[in-house]
Protein backbone atom coordinates (compact mmCIF):
# COMPACT_ATOMS: atom_id res chain seq x y z
CA UNK A 1 0.00 0.00 0.00
CA UNK A 2 1.37 3.21 -0.90
CA UNK A 3 0.14 6.07 1.25
CA UNK A 4 1.15 9.82 0.40
CA UNK A 5 3.21 11.76 2.90
CA UNK A 6 0.42 14.06 4.64
CA UNK A 7 -1.79 10.76 4.66
CA UNK A 8 1.03 9.54 6.57
CA UNK A 9 1.68 12.26 8.65
CA UNK A 10 -2.36 12.09 9.51
CA UNK A 11 -2.65 8.57 10.69
CA UNK A 12 0.76 9.11 12.98
CA UNK A 13 -0.65 12.00 14.58
CA UNK A 14 -3.94 9.86 14.84
CA UNK A 15 -1.39 7.49 16.38
CA UNK A 16 -0.27 9.45 18.80
CA UNK A 17 -3.69 11.09 19.82
CA UNK A 18 -5.46 7.71 20.44
CA UNK A 19 -2.30 6.63 22.19
CA UNK A 20 -2.36 9.80 24.61
CA UNK A 21 -5.89 9.87 25.22
CA UNK A 22 -6.19 6.64 26.37
CA UNK A 23 -2.27 7.33 28.25
CA UNK A 24 -0.67 4.15 26.86
CA UNK A 25 2.12 6.40 26.30
CA UNK A 26 4.14 9.04 28.03
CA UNK A 27 5.78 11.15 25.90
CA UNK A 28 9.72 12.35 26.38
CA UNK A 29 9.63 15.21 23.71
CA UNK A 30 7.34 17.59 21.90
CA UNK A 31 4.71 16.45 20.03
CA UNK A 32 5.70 17.16 16.38
CA UNK A 33 9.02 15.35 17.64
CA UNK A 34 7.34 12.52 18.71
CA UNK A 35 4.63 12.35 15.31
CA UNK A 36 7.53 12.73 12.91
CA UNK A 37 9.14 9.22 14.85
CA UNK A 38 5.61 7.92 14.75
CA UNK A 39 5.33 9.16 10.63
CA UNK A 40 9.13 7.20 10.10
CA UNK A 41 8.01 4.11 11.40
CA UNK A 42 4.89 3.69 9.63
CA UNK A 43 7.15 4.66 5.94
CA UNK A 44 9.58 2.34 6.90
CA UNK A 45 7.28 -0.29 7.46
CA UNK A 46 5.13 0.61 4.23
CA UNK A 47 8.93 0.56 2.63
CA UNK A 48 9.56 -3.19 3.76
CA UNK A 49 6.24 -3.94 2.48
CA UNK A 50 6.62 -3.00 -0.65
CA UNK A 51 10.44 -4.51 -0.78
CA UNK A 52 8.54 -7.92 0.84
CA UNK A 53 5.99 -8.10 -2.22
CA UNK A 54 8.75 -7.54 -4.49
CA UNK A 55 11.00 -10.54 -3.49
CA UNK A 56 7.90 -12.68 -3.47
CA UNK A 57 7.23 -12.22 -7.11
CA UNK A 58 10.83 -12.39 -7.79
CA UNK A 59 10.48 -15.86 -5.93
CA UNK A 60 7.26 -17.12 -7.30
CA UNK A 61 8.44 -16.22 -10.82
CA UNK A 62 11.98 -17.92 -9.94
CA UNK A 63 9.97 -20.92 -8.54
CA UNK A 64 7.52 -20.87 -11.79
CA UNK A 65 10.29 -21.38 -14.25
CA UNK A 66 11.89 -23.90 -12.62
CA UNK A 67 8.65 -26.12 -12.91
CA UNK A 68 8.31 -25.63 -16.35
CA UNK A 69 4.64 -27.10 -17.78
CA UNK A 70 3.94 -28.06 -14.42
CA UNK A 71 3.45 -24.37 -13.41
CA UNK A 72 0.21 -24.15 -15.58
CA UNK A 73 -2.28 -25.18 -13.22
CA UNK A 74 -0.98 -23.41 -10.24
CA UNK A 75 -3.43 -20.71 -8.72
CA UNK A 76 -0.43 -17.26 -8.94
CA UNK A 77 -2.86 -15.24 -6.82
CA UNK A 78 -2.97 -17.86 -4.04
CA UNK A 79 0.89 -19.18 -4.17
CA UNK A 80 2.07 -15.34 -4.22
CA UNK A 81 0.05 -14.90 -0.53
CA UNK A 82 2.12 -18.07 0.24
CA UNK A 83 5.45 -16.79 -0.52
CA UNK A 84 4.83 -13.46 1.38
CA UNK A 85 3.61 -14.99 4.16
CA UNK A 86 6.31 -17.30 4.62
CA UNK A 87 8.97 -14.74 3.83
CA UNK A 88 7.09 -12.29 6.23
CA UNK A 89 7.37 -14.69 8.86
CA UNK A 90 10.93 -15.11 8.26
CA UNK A 91 11.57 -11.80 7.90
CA UNK A 92 9.53 -10.58 11.05
CA UNK A 93 7.17 -8.46 9.63
CA UNK A 94 3.40 -8.14 10.43
CA UNK A 95 1.41 -8.11 7.45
Amino acid sequence: MRLKEEQIRGLAEKVYSDLSADNLILPRGERGTVITGIARVISQNFAAEQKLERDAEKLLDETLDAMGRGAADIDRRRMLKMVKDKLAKERKIVL
